[in-house]
């Protein structure tokens, strides 16, 4: 009996042992001791049902205690809940925090908010805070325009720009900066009267373009523009001068094939007409004999005025040869003629 007792106290007492171990290891598993401890160390009150709560929410504990630790250790006044709720909305807590940091060494008036807002726009707020402080260059692709005297200048800038943090949600991106200077550059090219004055003032461009203020509406401001590279290209007016030249030679030919066409169909005509006069003169001669012996044999016509009719016939064409003779000898007598 008192066997059976130890027996059932030992195996009791090996279960209970099991399930502390058991507790145990869920409870460090679940709860992420190590941050816990950070964070005390830090001097940063997060408390252990603050990580339990975020390990129920499936908000990763590190990504939310070590920038906390990161902003307390720099003075920003941030807490556990705000970092929670910008990491749930989909945002990058430690790129906000860097962000934060380095706008408050550098003087830079940014409040968690705006970062934050920032960053859910989609744009690189800690990019955008550098670039506050160091500027960056953009340079432009090869711009080619054309001024009054026909020549093509291929032009080369480049733009350097500083982030504006008040316009960097809403405003437009380098793709705009970059289009407004090639329109402000082809526009001053192409006021030049002639390219020479381009290429003798380059710095006219940069200093009309840059008074423009094209940078209105952007998320940057622009400190410059300088144009890296002026290279004369084709003579773009000779070119539309020949192209024209070309097409009115063709235009005026093919109004001349036209006028040939209508010529010759009025050639061809004219050759048809005379061509059926003729066919009613043979028909007509054809019918004065027929119609001479019809008027003998009515006695509407005598036969001495058939013989007078003949005389006057043949005086007729006695005149005209000897007409014809005669044109004949002054085309002879013509030095010029011959």
């Amino acid at each position: 009996m008192a066997d059976f007792l130890l027996s059932f106290l030992f195996s009791g007492g090996l279960i209970s042992v099991i399930i502390i171990i058991a507790v145990i290891a869920l409870f460090f598993n679940f709860v992420p001791l190590g941050l816990w401890i950070s964070a005390i160390a830090a001097g940063v009150n997060v408390g252990i049902f603050n990580l339990i709560g975020m390990r129920l929410r499936r908000v990763p504990a590190s990504q939310i205690v070590l920038p906390l630790i990161k902003a307390n250790k720099a003075g920003m006044n941030v807490n556990v809940n705000q970092l929670e709720a910008h990491y749930l909305a989909g945002g990058n807590v430690d790129r906000v925090i860097d962000a934060l940091i380095a706008a408050h060494r550098a003087q830079i008036p940014l409040t968690f908010e705006r970062s934050c807002a920032i960053d859910l726009a989609g744009r690189n707020v800690l990019e955008a805070v550098q670039m506050s402080v160091n500027p960056e260059v953009i340079e432009t692709p090869v711009v080619s325009a054309v001024a009054k005297n026909g020549i093509e200048l291929k032009v080369k800038a480049r733009v350097t720009v500083r982030a504006n943090i008040d316009r960097l949600v809403g405003g437009a991106g380098e793709a705009t900066i970059i289009a407004r200077v090639g329109e402000g550059i082809v526009t001053n090219v192409g006021s030049a009267a002639s390219h020479t004055d381009v290429l003798e003032n380059p710095d006219y461009i940069s200093r009309t373009v840059l008074a423009k203020g094209l940078d209105a509406g952007t998320a940057f401001e622009i400190l410059s523009i300088d144009i890296a590279d002026v290279d004369v290209g084709r003579n773009i007016g000779a070119a539309l001068q020949t192209d024209q030249a070309e097409a009115d030679k063709r235009i005026a030919q093919a109004r001349a094939e036209e006028r040939r066409a209508m010529a010759v169909a009025k050639e061809q005509e004219m050759k048809a007409y005379t061509q059926e006069m003729q066919a009613k003169v043979v028909e007509a001669e054809a019918k004065v004999p027929a119609a001479l012996a019809e008027a003998l044999e009515k006695g509407r016509l005598g036969v001495m005025d058939y013989y007078r009719m003949n005389n006057i016939i043949a005086d007729t064409d006695m005149r005209k040869m000897i007409a014809g003779n005669e044109q004949d000898v002054e085309v002879d007598k013509n030095p010029v003629q011959k």
